[in-house]
């Protein structure tokens, strides 16, 4: 198995997407986690690169949010769309980050993406409330590359 394939277990990313459809519950924001290997490119522009790719930056609020990580790089990157931020101060993914990085750091990787998917979902709240016509307009499984 290739390390993307080892960094969850099939159950653990069934937990991650759980995350996902509890953080989406609160917010008309769409959270994506994305799984590669590595790359040769600078970490944010790979991860732009797979926002564009996965159709994020289609979303009808432009509020779509990238959790991207590079196993064999060590890195993890978060991004969100332009409507987020027009609306958010700078360091705004900063507890995001935080959250993630703790359980990284542990190697619990499956919490860390938890975590921060909870968190994305938390703070995306504030600005993005679900509203009752809101729809699924990505899907919420983790995608590999």
């Amino acid at each position: 198995m290739s390390r993307v394939e080892d960094f969850l277990s099939a159950t653990e990313e069934q937990e991650v997407v759980e995350a996902i459809l509890k953080a989406e519950k609160n917010t008309s924001g769409e959270i994506r986690v994305h799984i590669e290997g590595h790359t040769r490119k600078d970490h944010y522009e790979r991860a732009k690169e797979v926002f564009h790719l996965l159709k994020m930056d289609n979303t009808k609020q432009e509020n779509g949010v990238l959790i991207y990580v590079a196993v064999t790089d060590k890195k993890f990157v978060i991004c969100g769309d332009k409507g987020i931020d027009k609306v958010v101060p700078k360091d705004f993914w900063q507890t995001t980050r935080n959250s993630i990085q703790t359980h990284f750091e542990k190697g619990a990787f499956k919490d860390g993406l938890v975590a921060g998917v909870l968190k994305a979902g938390e703070e995306l709240r504030s600005h993005f409330p679900w509203q009752s016509d809101d729809t699924n307009e990505l899907s919420n499984e983790i995608s590999k590359g």
